[in-house]
């Protein structure tokens, strides 16, 4: 039998397997940063090292330790608690806004300092009353359930003299891994409704505000429901090594990450490989296409208000049939500039290569002032893409930038869309019915559209708050839709009642 041994210190050079024929070796940094009590974890597709120091790990742990005591307390708890819980989070946040707002000015000023992106991370009167609405929302829901006195049994199959019933259990506790977006956290509360527990980690921008947030709203609303005070909890450290130690955690029922493309990747990898179920949301970016049956203020009016603000469901692509291009391409670059004129600028464009001829020639010679996260900077109004970069996502902060693609007819979009996106958001603009049937059942996509992209959103268009966004990059979904929310986090139980005490097979 082989012995396995804590590893305590690491080696520049030192070999690391990954798997099969496959290594990597540790760097001279991540030897000098290890310490005695550290873990280490590593991507198997990438090979990349992930340090967790000792601290981390503890701090993590701690808050896992709490969140599994307060599931286990949650089973003997009634609906009406919970109810209660959502209430007065919903009251505490509208009471202790200005603390909260004060504390997200600190966060939007620090990051603005360091060059990062705000477009997520600022908080708004709009965005307050979001959160409010959809706690509010959950509370009514519970409020309906126990007002028409639904119980948790969603099926039930009668053999005579024996019968089985099928009822919904909760999960357990959630780990939930997100971006800098504070609102998120009446996203996450969403797990409660459903009886389970969630331990929550915030990028490092944000967490003065989820720190208030907790600190005002929702700790209180725990306290004032008579519930665990680890039933939703936040890990307090800003390192992003929190999130690889939460997603080891085997405790874990379900791990959930949204963000960016890479940071997703690594945390599902760590969740995989540790066993633990995941629930990606990563890249985004949302197609749009014009067929030669498009309507030209309803291209403009669509694409104008898909490009509000940076979000995963922000136009991204647009594409055009070449039987219209010459009078939709006009259409398309005004739409985007009127979005941008809103920010004080004009709109940066990506034109896919064999498609630049459509464009004005200045396009590509004018020089634009570009506002980017670390600050203004002037680049060519229009630079030219090869097609096979047409799933890069535009990470813009206050100029909207967007890849513009023409094609030969639909069938050409729906394959370039299934080819080089990630599978996430296709609005087709056209006026002909037959061409929107033939467009969703061409396109691989969960979310499909006839005008502005920005729907696709749970509390907007189901009225859930939701967990995350699921594209198709990796495969669809089994037995779910791409919108996560807190109502979809539970099994099922099978139950029986034996009338016959000698039953027997």
């Amino acid at each position: 039998m082989n012995a396995t041994q804590q590893l305590t210190r690491l080696e520049p050079g030192m070999i690391i397997p990954l798997g099969g024929d496959r290594f990597t070796k540790v760097g001279a940094d991540l030897a000098a940063a290890f310490r005695p009590g550290d873990r280490l974890y590593f991507v198997q597709d990438t090979g990349a090292l992930l340090h967790v120091p000792d601290a981390v790990h503890q701090a993590v742990t701690t808050q896992v330790d709490a969140a599994t005591r307060a599931f286990e307390q949650l089973r003997s708890t009634g609906r009406e608690q919970i109810r209660v819980f959502y209430r007065a989070f919903a009251a505490n946040l509208a009471a202790s806004w200005p603390q909260i707002a004060a504390a997200n000015a600190d966060d939007e000023h620090r990051a603005r300092a360091a060059g990062r992106s705000t477009t997520r991370l600022v908080v708004s009167d709009k965005v307050r009353d979001e959160m409010i609405a959809g706690l509010e929302g959950w509370a009514g829901l519970i409020e309906s359930e126990l007002a028409a006195g639904a119980s948790d049994e969603i099926a039930h199959v009668d053999h005579g003299d024996w019968s089985v019933s099928v009822v919904t259990a909760p999960l357990g506790v959630i780990g939930f891994v997100f971006e800098g977006r504070p609102n998120v956290f009446a996203d996450a509360a969403g797990v409660l409704a459903t009886g389970n527990t969630a331990v929550l980690r915030i990028g490092s921008d944000a967490l003065a505000t989820a720190q208030a947030i907790c600190q005002t709203s929702l700790d209180p609303a725990l306290e004032q429901a008579g519930l665990p005070a680890g039933t939703i909890s936040l890990i307090p450290v800003r390192e992003r090594s929190a999130g690889w130690a939460l997603f080891s955690d085997r405790r874990l029922a379900l791990a959930v990450v949204r963000g960016s493309g890479r940071a997703v990747t690594e945390l599902s990898a760590v969740a995989r490989q540790s066993g633990i179920p995941v629930s990606a949301h990563g890249t985004g970016g949302a197609w749009m296409v014009a067929d030669t049956s498009a309507d030209p203020d309803r291209l403009k009016a669509a694409v104008r208000h898909s490009l509000d603000r940076k979000v995963c469901n922000t136009l991204n692509v647009a594409v055009i049939t070449a039987d219209r291009a010459a009078e939709l391409i006009p259409v398309l670059m005004e739409a985007a500039d009127r979005a941008a004129a809103v920010r004080g600028g004009r709109a940066r464009l990506h034109i896919a290569s064999g498609s630049e001829h459509w464009l004005p020639a200045d396009a590509f010679t004018t020089t634009i002032e570009v506002k980017r996260a670390e600050g203004a900077v002037f680049e060519p109004r229009a630079t030219v893409i090869p097609v096979d970069q047409l799933g890069t996502e535009w990470e813009w902060e206050d100029t909207p930038e967007i890849s513009i693609l023409v094609v030969d007819d639909l069938a050409e979009a729906a394959g370039l869309f299934n080819a080089h996106s990630p599978h996430f958001v296709a609005s087709l603009i056209a006026e002909h019915p037959a061409a929107h049937k033939r467009f969703r059942a061409l396109v691989d996509a969960p979310f499909v559209g006839d005008g502005f992209t920005r729907w696709v959103d749970g509390q907007y268009a189901l009225n859930q708050p939701e967990l995350g966004l699921s594209n198709w990059e990796r495969g669809r979904l089994l037995g779910r839709g791409g919108v996560l929310t807190g109502a979809d986090l539970t099994t099922r139980r099978l139950v029986a009642h034996h009338d016959n005490p000698q039953q027997h097979r």
